[in-house]
């Protein structure tokens, strides 16, 4: 069996024809050879990387929240009062939700240039909030699916057959992964959090589009398979953002099927090369019925969340581990809402046993971390642990991950091949998220720190 390889920045995937990539790529060619790419890469073009959040890393258990729900004070203490007593750690909060704004004020050139932002919350007092209880925030950006730049800049946007911007089923368009320029403005954004105090940046929608025309799709790809251009995203954010804790979205489907064959970009012996963390979606009802993972069939998998994802996780580790210098650890999105549209008898109504099961299957796959997924916001809280419970241990799964080899095959040549065509989709064909956003609405010891006495934390108003 051949072992796959990452090479720090792959030097590969990116497109040399810019002039604000001559230096990553002298950067890429000094790293082969042994050099730290990250320093060189900001050392040349005279960058400064902000330090670290203000919350120590954890094993991370956390909700999503969007910016709508942190901009309401009442929302926004119960949060912090639902980490307090429980135990859950972090929250995962938008600076750039996949409608294209950014959800506060931004001081990023481009994005005040085009009007991006939009007042759903204030960055400052909501930090704060969190970071006075010991509560870790982890700035989500999404990234290829933004129809305000992708509108407004059309160069870059995908484009399609005729040359005008291409749209998806619901008439949006997308950024081109494929440009630099867009690169660039999505880590811009992603630093501006970090600044602002965020702990972690989460790329989301890290990838190309899923539905729609997508044959009709053009692009000016030089020959280089989808899965490259994703991957020089996230080694470029990586030279950009050298001492930030990273993370990337992916699809659960992925950790399944065999190279990208989603046609989406994604390829898990790839992508978590250069992040920290990866989070496979590995919602039940995301998989198509009949479903097969990791060698067991799920005729509906949402009525078996323990099956669906504990597979899921295993086929991700076994595929993952053989991977030489594979940075990322694997910290999943599970589900906490109910998918009615697979209609009668294909589903089931998630509460607080099916979170438990899925949250049980992570730990039984030796992982740690979670997240929960509710695009309104609303979880099933009675399946959280009290703070101070003892924690289920992770199971020690036995995959030592092998040692380099004479004849391993490099990853600049691997990468080097030609990409492999979509196959059929083997996913349901939803979003990555199981609906749309509503805008008016682990290990012992969690790094929290208790309210002080009655005092209660600092909040935002709503649409300030």
């Amino acid at each position: 069996m051949r072992l796959m390889q990452c090479l720090p920045f792959h030097a590969t995937g990116a497109i040399p024809t810019q002039s604000v990539f001559v230096t990553v790529f002298s950067a890429a060619l000094l790293c082969a050879l042994g050099a730290n790419a990250s320093a060189v890469a900001l050392e040349q073009t005279g960058q400064t990387q902000s330090a670290p959040g203000q919350v120590p890393a954890a094993r991370v258990k956390a909700l999503y929240l969007t910016g709508w729900t942190v901009g309401l004070a009442a929302r926004l203490e119960h949060y912090v009062e639902l980490a307090n007593r429980t135990e859950l750690n972090a929250y995962v909060v938008d600076i750039k939700d996949d409608d294209g704004y950014v959800g506060y004020e931004s001081q990023v050139p481009l994005v005040r240039e085009i009007k991006g932002w939009i007042p759903k919350y204030k960055v400052e007092p909501v930090i704060r909030a969190f970071h006075d209880n010991g509560i870790r925030v982890i700035g989500r950006v999404a990234c290829f699916k933004d129809p305000v730049l992708s509108s407004k800049r059309t160069d870059l946007a995908i484009k399609d057959r005729t040359g005008k911007p291409w749209k998806d089923n619901k008439k949006r368009t997308w950024l081109d992964p494929y440009n630099p320029d867009a690169w660039a403005y999505l880590v811009d954004i992603a630093r501006e959090g970090i600044r602002n105090g965020f702990d972690e940046i989460q790329f989301d929608y890290v990838r190309f589009a899923n539905d729609g025309p997508r044959e009709q799709m053009v692009f000016d790809d030089k020959g280089k398979p989808r899965h490259q251009a994703i991957n020089a995203f996230l080694a470029y954010a990586r030279l950009h953002m050298p001492e930030v804790v990273l993370s990337a979205d992916v699809f659960g489907i992925i950790c399944e099927t065999p190279e990208d064959q989603e046609g989406i970009g994604q390829y898990l012996e790839y992508v978590g090369c250069d992040v920290d963390h990866i989070s496979p979606m590995a919602y039940p009802s995301h998989y198509a019925l009949g479903q097969v993972v990791n060698g067991t069939q799920y005729a509906k998998p949402d009525l078996d969340p323990y099956g669906v994802v504990h597979n899921t996780l295993l086929k991700a580790r076994r595929r993952t581990e053989p991977v030489q210098d594979y940075r990322a650890g694997i910290r999943p999105y599970l589900q906490d809402f109910t998918a009615t549209w697979l209609g009668g008898g294909n589903y089931q109504r998630y509460g607080a046993e099916q979170v438990r099961q899925q949250i049980k299957a992570v730990y039984d796959a030796g992982y740690e971390e979670w997240i929960l997924w509710n695009a309104s916001n609303k979880y099933s809280e009675s399946a959280f642990l009290p703070e101070g419970a003892k924690q289920p241990a992770p199971k020690v799964i036995d995959n030592a991950r092998p040692k380099a080899r004479p004849g391993a095959v490099a990853a600049s040549t691997l990468l080097s091949m030609p990409g492999r065509k979509s196959g059929k989709a083997a996913v349901l064909r939803a979003d990555d998220k199981a609906s749309a956003p509503v805008k008016t609405a682990a290990s012992t010891g969690s790094g929290k720190k208790g309210m002080k006495g009655s005092k209660k934390p600092r909040q935002a108003a709503a649409g300030n």
